[in-house]
């Protein structure tokens, strides 16, 4: 047994299912060792950022990593991207990225470079495989890691040698660390809260799954504090028949407002909010009043439910029960715009699907009625890094093969990774795309009028517009192999979305905004 075969058998014993894989030559002995472990499903991506960003949705949805599977530094950088969007979501993934023998690298050959300074900003743990009798340990270790606590990102640099030698070690063993909570810590935010009441507030982050939301519920009752999710989480449940709480503002100046008068914060699953990007008429990174408190009880991936649940009972807070639930939305009718078709997506979203959502300034309307629609999970875009909506659906998909996928995606973020689409023809993944067609970078646009520039020129109008020539996604999807169709009203996306519900494999719709 080589070492690659050693380590991917490793990997199986440590409950690795999937790889997404765009490898090259230095892969060959991994690829090859894949033939030997059907346990683990090789998911071939045609660009790595389509790899890397469905693991990340796989993921979210699962807690455990898939491992990804990458060429060489160049091969790795392509994926860097949605990576930069996994370790802010906290997102367990292991990176096996191969590199040269380790007698061939001093020769400085073509493809050589410094992978470990690529890897370390966009991971937690970074290691080098050189020997065959190492390779499987340092593969369990990668994985444990991964899960955490706190989860995250590790990527191991394999050498080609010590995939194509034999090994002789034995199957490897890892120590998992336990996660405990600040007693102390969690008590002194549980006092703040009741001392401040609706001067004190509560954040949400990360992952905010139903425990956490009833309990945050729970301690909004016992307290009457504010409660705030985060602008961008890695994963929330929402829906009828769940908490329902605000999201802090995109914008600074909204955010801020929002936040003013705030006391005291407690946040769960997060850090302390400051903004998204730095703005001159601003001039802070700040959110919070300069003179609130903030105590952080859980963070960045960490599950959030533990230490909430223990502030709950701190507080002796009483048992949240849903209230009465609304009836289901309206279907729209009419020319499509933002409003209607947030809405007709809500109307029929089957219970327990799995939205993600990288429609940008396309999602007003879901935002507006999302919490109206039947349970279901979103998947945000946490680093920015965008890229991610289409190879994240891919990843959930995988993850949960019985929950439909719903892909709200920007046609201009789309374009990032369009290969995905090839993706989900080729596995028959249960995935429904909505592209919102606007034919334009139009958060760029607004962040244009922010910078003061109110009537831009033609050449900066042309760095924020899709147009000539148009993309025409409905033809995009059918040269990959899936099934499409343009709609232009809301009626139109509501029947071609039924029709995706219920049969097999994936469809995109172009919502020509």
């Amino acid at each position: 047994m080589n070492g690659a075969q050693h380590a991917l058998e490793a990997a199986c014993a440590a409950g690795v299912e999937v790889c997404f894989a765009n490898p090259g030559t230095t892969e060959m002995d991994l690829v090859t060792a894949l033939d030997s472990s059907p346990a683990i499903r090789s998911v071939l991506c045609l660009f790595e950022g389509v790899a890397t960003g469905a693991a990340d949705g796989y993921g979210r949805i699962l807690g455990k990593p898939a491992l990804t599977l990458v060429h060489l530094g160049p091969g790795f950088a392509n994926g860097i991207a949605n990576l930069h969007n996994a370790r802010r979501a906290g997102t367990p993934i292991v990176n096996l990225i191969g590199d040269h023998p380790s007698w061939h690298l001093e020769s400085d050959s073509p493809l050589t470079s410094d992978i470990d300074s690529l890897a370390s900003p966009v991971s937690k743990w970074v290691r080098r495989s050189n020997s065959a009798d190492r390779f499987a340990q340092d593969m369990v270790e990668a994985i444990a890691t991964a899960k955490g606590p706190p989860s995250g990102v590790a990527s191991l640099i394999v050498a080609q040698d010590a995939a194509w030698n034999e090994a002789s070690a034995g199957m490897p063993t890892v120590s998992v660390p336990e996660s405990s909570l600040d007693e102390d810590l969690i008590q002194r935010a549980a006092l703040d809260l009741k001392e401040r009441g609706e001067r004190g507030a509560l954040l949400l982050g990360s992952r905010a799954l139903r425990p956490s939301l009833e309990a945050a519920a729970r301690i909004q009752a016992a307290t009457g504090c504010q409660v705030f999710l985060d602008t961008f989480m890695a994963r929330l449940e929402q829906g009828r028949g769940l908490p329902n709480f605000e999201t802090l503002p995109y914008f600074p100046e909204q955010a801020i407002e929002k936040l003013s008068g705030l006391q005291a914060m407690v946040v769960a699953g997060s850090r302390r909010p400051i903004a998204f990007f730095g703005y001159k008429s601003i001039g802070r990174s700040e959110l919070l009043p300069d003179d609130c408190e903030c105590n952080v009880i859980s963070g960045l991936g960490v599950d959030s439910s533990p230490a909430l649940l223990a502030m709950a009972d701190e507080l002796d807070a009483p048992r949240w029960t849903p209230g009465q639930q609304g009836a289901p939305p309206i279907e729209p009718e009419g020319q499509l715009d933002t409003m209607n078709l947030g809405l007709a997506l809500v109307s029929v979203l089957p219970e327990n699907a799995i939205v993600v959502n990288e429609s940008a300034t396309s999602s007003l309307g879901w935002a507006v009625h999302s919490k109206t629609a039947a349970a279901h999970d979103v998947l945000n875009l946490t680093g920015g890094a965008i890229g991610q909506g289409l190879p994240n659906s891919i990843g959930a998909a995988i993850a949960a093969p019985d929950r439909p996928v719903v892909a709200l995606q920007a046609d201009g973020s789309g374009m990032y990774t369009v290969q995905g689409l090839w993706t989900m023809a080729r596995e028959q993944l249960n995935i429904s795309v909505i592209v919102c067609a606007n034919r334009a970078y139009r958060i760029l646009q607004a962040e244009l009028k922010r910078a003061g520039n109110s009537e831009p020129g033609s050449a900066a109008m042309s760095m924020t517009e899709l147009s000539s020539p148009e993309l025409n996604w409905a033809q995009i999807a059918q040269g990959m192999g899936v099934p499409s169709v343009r709609a232009t009203r809301a009626e139109e996306v509501v029947g071609a979305l039924r029709r995706s519900f219920q049969e097999p494999g994936p469809m995109l719709i172009e919502a020509l905004l």
